[in-house]
């Protein structure tokens, strides 16, 4: 994708370790950090914090496989936040996010423009893009789907044809927003290798002024999601039906 910027975004003082840190992210997963368990499990959405909370400093690790590093696994995190995000944008160079909000709409500001998502949608932030989370409603929690050295596409229909699952169409992407000012002291907080850095620039990251192209941050309705073999509102190919 093309982005045609205001200032470049190498416009910033050079990235220290942030403290504190969040202890509760991880990237990188080995023995020494977790453990395996064969028992059948699920997490229930978790309390919002009382203490002023973002969606960076709500964000902490359920589970995962691999290594940011080695290019290759996924993490599995969830949110709770009771106030947005102020005078900062969060990075992440780890991998891709897909951001599923289960309490409160979400505002995110990225360098393509503004996404609103509610419950019942998800937002793909990809890896390398800067954004910001607003809580219009309020506090929220969700949850967070991390792939690493990939990203997150959809799989070929085969035999199902063109009428199931996901459509291309229903993927909504932004509409370039920007913001031409001085904000002394605004901070990009950036993921590596799980953990967080930190610097900071006289103006927001959100200077794009125009973009083309297909890497880009999108929503999607779950609503328009056709599951197969229920007929919610549309029709398989009959051939899916046919034996080979």
């Amino acid at each position: 994708s093309w982005f045609y910027r205001i200032k470049p975004s190498v416009t910033h003082e050079p990235f220290k370790a942030r403290v504190p840190s969040n202890e509760r992210l991880l990237s990188e997963f080995s023995q020494s950090n977790s453990t395996t368990n064969p028992t059948q499990l699920r997490w229930k959405p978790v309390e919002i914090p009382d203490s002023s909370t973002d969606f960076v400093d709500g964000l902490f690790t359920v589970c995962g496989s691999g290594s940011s590093f080695m290019r290759h696994g996924y993490a599995i995190h969830m949110y709770t936040a009771n106030k947005s995000m102020d005078k900062c944008a969060f990075c992440n160079a780890d991998g891709d996010f897909l951001i599923v909000p289960q309490q409160g709409r979400l505002v995110i500001t990225t360098e393509c423009g503004r996404l609103k998502v509610s419950p019942g949608e998800i937002a793909v932030l990809p890896q390398g893009f800067r954004f910001a989370v607003n809580l219009p409603d309020g506090p929220s929690r969700g949850y967070v789907a991390e792939i690493f050295g990939t990203h997150f596409q959809l799989p070929d229909l085969g035999p199902i044809g063109a009428n199931g699952l996901a459509s291309p169409r229903d993927f909504l992407v932004p509409t370039a927003w920007y913001e031409d000012k001085l904000i002394p002291g605004y901070t990009i907080l950036q993921k590596f290798g799980g953990e967080l850095f930190v610097a900071v620039q006289d103006f927001p990251p959100f200077n794009v002024v125009a973009w083309h192209g297909n890497y880009v941050p999108y929503k999607y309705d779950l609503n328009k999601f056709c599951p197969y073999n229920t007929v919610l509102f549309d029709h398989s190919d009959p051939s899916i039906n046919t034996g080979t």
